[in-house]
């Protein structure tokens, strides 16, 4: 019994042992005096934290914007492009439908009405591919948007203090 009373069991940071008591009282060693910590610099080190936190969302918030400003102004010069397209179009059908109206003979108005369509079918579909091109870039910065935003959500995790060492946890527990 005498033994057991020599002996005191010691954890430090998880690796326990028994070790000799000293002939220091109890109430010493085991639980040591933690300074009162001013309450000035508390609330002064939140403030930091919280400016701190503030600034990098205000940052995040502000690339992002700039991102949606960016493909706004490509969509609105998609939605130009295809209005002058349609303007073209209407103007070159109006030209031919005059041009058809003063044809002399019936069979020179179907070689060129033919002619014509396939005329106006063949820059329809460049319209199309140009608009397809244009929604495609879209698409990718979309994508690179995703991307990065992805990569940011990752390296949050990566930055937690759970993947450090546990003394910079419980440093990082207690703070918060």
């Amino acid at each position: 019994m005498e033994r057991d009373q020599d002996w005191v069991l010691c954890n430090d940071d998880g690796f326990v042992f028994k070790r000799i008591q000293n002939s220091e009282p109890p109430g010493e060693t085991s639980n040591p005096v933690v300074p009162e910590l001013d309450p000035a610099v508390v609330e002064r080190n939140r403030r930091k934290r919280k400016k701190t936190t503030l600034l990098n969302l205000k940052s995040k918030y502000q690339r992002e914007i700039h991102q949606w400003e960016i493909l706004s102004n490509r969509f609105n010069a998609t939605q130009e492009k295809a209005s002058r397209f349609q303007t073209t179009q209407e103007r070159e059908e109006r030209l031919n439908a005059e041009a058809a109206s003063f044809r002399d003979s019936r069979a020179r108005e179907n070689n060129n009405s033919a002619s014509s369509f396939l005329d106006e079918l063949l820059s329809i579909a460049e319209a199309q591919e140009v608009m397809i091109n244009d929604v495609s870039n879209l698409c990718e910065v979309a994508e690179n948007i995703v991307r990065v935003e992805e990569e940011e959500v990752k390296q949050t995790l990566f930055d937690l203090d759970v993947w450090s060492s546990p003394k910079n946890l419980m440093a990082s527990l207690c703070d918060d």
